[in-house]
């Protein structure tokens, strides 16, 4: 066993923000044991981006694994429900399908489900597959309940992710991470200490003269990427050729209704446009590319196609599509934006930050940092950062868009050869393969392939081994089954108000 100097002492976290207090108060959760201390750095006088207000399934466990009461947490954040993301104008002007979290019906016989629609479809009697979707069938009537334990199907099929208020989650989980003994030190860093041997970061300097020594350092320092780019240079693999967008304006906007629980993605010439309904305020924001499309146009787009009064300025972010070539190098991991960035059609970005931390914690060092973990790091963040990437171009290739300059460049480009071989293998014969630990699975790759047009040329012969009457009528059941579930649920805003989840503020 190794001696216990060894171990990690003082772990600095460098910016705070939404990748910075989900840091601090996941390690001080597992890691502050009275011989560790967490400490964290931000500037009051420094912003964030702060729009990244809608998330995926997984943010439950990360909720659960913090001991995160659902209710005080919807309410502290002004949150609502997610049950997937509706995606408008994709595959053609006019095209409306969703993706929906959880899965498309129940495989038969160890058939996959969507290959039995295919084969109905072809008798045209299958209907629309999100019809197979407990969260789609609930997001279409805007309503909303939480499986309970005990929940049986098809109720305990509803899976379910958060819209939140991105400051306000920040400021939650800040609340969190110093009652568990995370230690905050305000200012603006100016400079940083490397050990001369090592070329590790030593400690950071603030503009007040204090010293804050380190032995391990999370770089959240934003798209600069303070520590592990301009201190390390460990460089950026830059993927705009494939996703050329370049620039998001966003506003938030006054509701006009009760919150939808799903998030809303529509098309425009040159990109696309998010709403992202909370319980006080509506988010939007217009992702675009500034090679198809000036900004002053994007703006009056954005205007043009909001619901409610904006109750700001629009605000213009700039960023480059790509990854850090290492998110840990030397002593130092980047989370969030200096890791990379992802734009937010599939609302990664939370889920990014949460699976570097959970990749951390199970990948913790002792000091000196051992290359063999840091590079399992390394290899486990680049195959899911190109998981989502290959997932994000798909939306754009998959389109038979010719209306504009934008969208006959993204359908004619060359892609990964990645994505390239698993349309080809679905183009033949509806099949989807998920390898090693892909964040998207089947039901996501045939929602969006399915609901942009691009239909397999006929599906697996061996669906055809079913007899067709058993099978139709099994569908059929099940169909009707989701609708009548979804009927019997309450609308998402008294979900909440039942629940105590339901901000007083909202209501003002």
């Amino acid at each position: 066993m190794k001696d216990s100097v060894t171990e990690i002492a003082d772990v600095v976290i460098v910016g705070g923000g939404t990748a910075g207090w989900m840091a601090a108060a996941a390690l001080s959760r597992f890691l502050a044991n009275g011989r560790r201390r967490i400490t964290l750095v931000e500037s009051d006088a420094i912003g964030t981006v702060g729009v990244g207000e809608a998330t995926i399934p997984p943010i439950l466990n990360f909720n659960r694994m913090l001991d995160i009461n659902e209710n005080d947490f919807l309410r502290a954040t002004r949150g609502t429900f997610k049950l997937g993301i509706e995606f408008v104008n994709w595959g053609r002007a006019g095209d409306r399908y969703i993706h929906p979290f959880g899965s498309f019906g129940h495989d038969l016989h160890g058939i996959a489900f969507h290959q039995l629609w295919l084969r109905e479809r072809v008798r045209g009697e299958a209907g629309d597959i999100a019809d197979y979707s407990m969260s789609a069938a609930a997001a279409a009537r805007g309503r909303f309940g939480r499986p309970g334990r005990e929940a049986k199907p098809p109720l305990s099929e509803l899976f379910y992710a958060f819209h939140f208020d991105a400051s306000l989650y920040a400021r939650f989980l800040r609340g969190l991470a110093e009652r568990q003994g995370t230690i905050r030190r305000e200012g603006r860093i100016t400079g940083v200490e490397r050990d001369g041997e090592s070329g590790d970061v030593a400690a950071v300097r603030l503009e007040s003269g204090e010293r804050i020594a380190g032995d391990l350092f999370i770089d959240c320092s934003g798209f600069r990427g303070l520590l592990i780019e301009e201190q390390l240079g460990a460089g950026y693999e830059d993927w705009s050729r494939w996703l050329p967008a370049d620039r998001a304006i966003a506003v938030p906007t006054a509701n006009v209704g009760p919150p939808d629980p799903f998030t809303r993605s529509t098309a425009h010439g040159a990109g696309w446009q998010w709403r992202i309904p909370l319980q006080h305020r509506t988010g939007n924001g217009h992702v675009f590319s500034s090679a198809f499309m000036d900004e002053d146009e994007a703006r009056r787009i954005l205007l043009a196609n909001l619901e409610g009064e904006p109750l700001a300025d629009p605000r213009t972010i700039p960023f480059r599509t790509g990854r850090r070539k290492l998110s840990w190098s030397h002593n130092v991991i980047a989370l969030g934006l200096s890791s990379g960035f992802l734009e937010p059609i599939e609302s990664t970005s939370i889920h990014l930050i949460q699976n570097g931390i959970q990749r951390l914690l199970a990948l913790f060092p002792d000091k000196p940092v051992s290359p063999v973990e840091r590079d399992e790091y390394n290899r486990g963040m680049r195959d899911l950062y190109e998981d989502v990437r290959d997932f994000i171009i798909l939306h754009y290739k998959a389109t038979q868009r010719d209306d504009t300059p934008f969208w006959r460049h993204v359908r004619d480009m060359d892609i990964p050869d990645s994505l390239a071989r698993k349309i080809e293998l679905w183009r033949l014969h509806g099949r989807i393969f998920r390898e090693n630990a892909e964040l998207f699975g089947v039901t996501s790759w045939v929602a969006v392939l399915l609901g942009q047009n691009i239909r397999p040329e006929r599906y697996d012969p061996v669906a055809d081994t079913l007899d067709e009457a058993k099978v139709a009528a099994a569908m059929a059941e099940m169909r009707a089954a989701y609708a009548r579930a979804a009927e019997r649920l309450p609308a998402q805003d008294e979900f909440l108000k039942v629940a105590g989840a339901w901000a007083a503020e909202a209501a003002a």
